[in-house]
């Protein structure tokens, strides 16, 4: 059982209409390594621990969100990534990353992935625009939360939160919802009407601008909010395709 590594990033590029993404570094297909893949490890970020767990699983195929190469990153390859380019040859191993089209993937995506995990609906608002395109989601809950009732909602599906600051009503009917580095999102996310933004990362400025524009704001962590779409996209490939896939959690406190 195996699939040609072209075929599968083929079907994972139009699955998640990678190319619709301007983004910050090359999506799709990293690394070359073998032409043929039996297995896939799914992760959230590159990293020679990765890489070494996937060579030791004899995966033919590493997805990630984050992947080796950035747009503002040094072309000089450095210690760091020459060991990590070398695990990845010496094991045969491909790479390719999906950054913020895993992000905004109707379904499949990290912000889809988390408002179905919190039991919200969906709504059809563009929210969080990047490179023309809405990578986070504007959903609403079909009884109203306390802010009490939303943070047990986030501890469940995520994780305890780094930071909660709640200042905004004691009714909380829509939620904005930008995973990883959607902080900035904060004053966009207030004025759609949300009464609450989850985000990922914990920014200085934010709980100053909550208590001003009178919303709640938790950051869940950058790692806790982007295991949802690599996890989602192992599902798809171990449904879909003719090889076996899994999810590799390696959590960092970010």
């Amino acid at each position: 059982m195996s699939e040609r590594r072209d075929d599968l990033i083929a079907f994972l590029d139009a699955t998640l209409e990678a190319a619709a993404f301007p983004d910050y570094g090359p999506m799709g297909l990293q690394v070359v390594g073998s032409e043929r893949v039996e297995r896939v490890v799914t992760a959230v970020s590159s990293s020679l621990a990765l890489f070494e767990q996937a060579a030791q699983a004899r995966a033919q195929l590493v997805v990630v969100h984050h992947g080796l190469f950035w747009d503002r990153d040094s072309r000089v390859v450095s210690r760091v990534m020459r060991d990590r380019l070398r695990a990845l040859f010496d094991a045969d191993i491909n790479l390719a990353a999906y950054h913020l089209a895993l992000d905004a993937h109707d379904s499949l995506g990290n912000n889809a992935q988390i408002v179905r995990a919190l039991g919200l609906e969906p709504e059809s608002t563009p929210f969080a625009v990047s490179g023309g395109q809405p990578i986070g989601k504007i959903a609403r809950a079909t009884q109203p939360l306390s802010p009490s009732s939303l943070v047990e909602r986030v501890e469940t599906a995520i994780g305890r939160p780094h930071a909660t600051f709640m200042h905004g009503p004691s009714s909380i009917r829509q939620v904005a919802v930008c995973s990883g580095s959607g902080a900035s999102f904060i004053q966009e996310a207030q004025s759609l009407g949300a009464d609450a933004l989850l985000t990922g990362d914990m920014a200085e400025p934010a709980e100053m601008q909550a208590r001003e524009l009178g919303i709640h704001f938790i950051a869940a962590g950058h790692y806790a909010t982007e295991v949802f779409g690599v996890r989602a996209l192992a599902g798809l490939i171990a449904e879909q395709r003719d090889c076996e896939a899994s999810f590799l959690d390696l959590p960092t406190i970010a």
